[in-house]
């Protein structure tokens, strides 16, 4: 082991004198390669004489049977919804080519995960769905389509996972794109996340709006160089979880910003409202001056038009503070965020325009007109998790609706042909894979997998021709001829409210 680490330490040591010395970039490489595979030598040795250690990597976690059954549950509701609306699915690899990835995320661009080279073609893991989304419409020549998508995505974050921030997560994502009348789609991604938050129980939730349009000649008004638009709004972007006198600071230190032109932009960043706000703003001399806030008002006027007739206006403010950091927003932007007891747990969908995103991967810069919104399903999942555990619930793991059990000894064979005859007719059913399990075991099973019905097989009743049937919740039994058993299982089924909480 020692003579491997010294062979490392002077292999290192030759490296840093060629470049100090600027030698030839094939020779580096080379003494480089050298070094990795001594690396690797040592680590593989280190694993040899280690016990693994048995752990998620950073930022990642497993998910139980539990935590999994909510999420299928969560995750059909959705779905069910992107349909309603005509969406259709695609999926995308879970790497791309560095270069597509690479200037489309501003500030963000350094949490993409890069991996190795592969066969001589730079990769990285896939920030967002909406990068690889467009790639997808520029290399298929696609112009219209309204899809959805639902797969993981990575950013190498520093991880908060008590606050549902990971470095692996799920993306639930909804996008429409093509050439259509102003506002008509993207009012109806405010719809659909309207309907999610609803069809989910979480009632108390606001979607903030804003349009990049407005913030651009909002910065004009105050005097930001055009070249530092993008990355004051990046500033702006933190105003949800980060103080005024913080961003201020960064815009005036960091980014180098005259202070009289970044109060002059918190006085405007301070103000939300509703249609009210628009009438506000019109009235302002200096802010009217900048073709693209008329523009950018002109389109918050038709989008609040369009979410009274969709019923939805009293759940959105217009929030000139909201700006979304992302490089490749071009129109209306919008968040969703939940209010009340879960008031802490930061933005749980959000998403907007973006027209020029396509046009960036075309060879002759042919766009197509996009939005789109996303899910933060880890932070509805974390707040979903918290709710049903305070109410003292469980989620149910397996969706079994019989349970086939015997009184006595020897009748496996029997609970083996019922089972069969259930299978057949499309009933969920289990049973134990002891021969003679105990009858008290088999119905505490029922009671701790919240499976609602039960049948119960005795030799007495098998003369007879019946069976028992239990309601496991009431603990009430009747008995049922085994003739007509499949038929009054799927009448007690399709009367039974089936939920996965119990």
């Amino acid at each position: 082991m020692g003579s491997l680490q010294e062979m490392i330490q002077n292999q290192g040591d030759l490296v840093r004198k060629l470049k100090s010395a600027k030698a030839d970039a094939a020779q580096i490489q080379k003494e480089v390669s050298k070094l990795l595979e001594l690396k690797t030598q040592l680590s593989d040795e280190n694993v040899g004489s280690k016990k693994h250690l048995l752990k998620t990597p950073k930022g990642t976690r497993d998910y139980n049977p539990e935590q999994m059954a909510l999420r299928l549950s969560v995750m059909d509701k959705i779905v069910s919804i992107f349909k309603k609306h005509g969406a259709e699915s695609i999926d995308t690899p879970i790497f791309e080519l560095k270069d597509v990835l690479t200037g489309k995320y501003g500030e963000d661009s350094k949490l993409i995960y890069d991996l190795k080279d592969q066969g001589g073609e730079i990769l990285a893991l896939r920030y967002d769905l909406t990068v690889p989304f467009a790639r997808y419409l520029a290399m298929n020549k696609i112009t219209n389509i309204k899809r959805y998508h639902i797969a993981k995505v990575y950013r190498r974050d520093n991880p908060a996972m008590t606050k549902g921030r990971y470095r692996e997560f799920c993306q639930c994502d909804f996008d429409i794109a093509g050439q259509y009348d102003p506002m008509l789609p993207d009012s109806e991604c405010l719809r659909i996340i309207y309907e999610t938050l609803k069809s989910l129980d979480l009632e108390s939730f606001n979607i903030k709006v804003n349009h990049r349009c407005l913030l651009d000649g909002i910065f004009a008004a105050c005097g930001v160089p055009q070249e530092k638009f993008r990355n004051i709004c990046s500033s702006v972007d933190k105003l949800d979880k980060t103080p005024w006198e913080e961003v201020r600071k960064e815009m005036t230190g960091e980014k180098e910003l005259k202070e009289s032109v970044a109060d002059r932009i918190g006085t405007y960043v301070s103000q939300n409202g509703g249609k009210n706000l628009i009438e506000e703003l019109r009235k302002n001399e200096e802010l009217m001056k900048q073709p693209s806030a008329v523009q950018g008002l002109d389109a918050m006027e038709l989008l609040w038009k369009y979410c009274e007739l969709y019923q939805i206006s009293d759940k959105v403010t217009f929030d000139l503070s909201l700006a979304r950091g992302l490089d490749y927003y071009t129109g209306v932007i919008f968040e969703a965020v939940l209010t009340g007891d879960n008031v802490g747990v930061g933005s749980i969908a959000g998403g907007g325009r973006y027209d020029n995103l396509v046009g960036m991967f075309d060879v002759k810069n042919r766009n197509v007109p996009c939005v789109g919104m996303s899910l933060g399903i880890e932070r509805i999942f974390s707040v979903l998790e918290m709710s049903i555990a305070n109410r003292g619930k469980k989620t149910r793991t397996t969706e079994v609706e019989v349970y086939v059990a015997t009184a006595q000894k020897n009748l496996h064979e029997e609970r083996i042909r019922i089972l069969t005859e259930l299978w057949e007719a499309n009933i969920k059913a289990e049973q134990s894979y002891k021969k003679n399990p105990k009858l008290l075991v088999q119905l505490q099973h029922c009671e701790d997998h919240g499976i609602p019905l039960a049948i119960i097989i005795g030799e007495g009743e098998l003369k007879r021709g019946e069976v028992t049937l239990r309601t496991v919740k009431s603990r009430e039994e009747t008995t049922v001829p085994r003739e007509n058993l499949v038929e009054e299982l799927k009448n007690r089924i399709s009367s039974l409210e089936l939920s996965a909480e119990y």
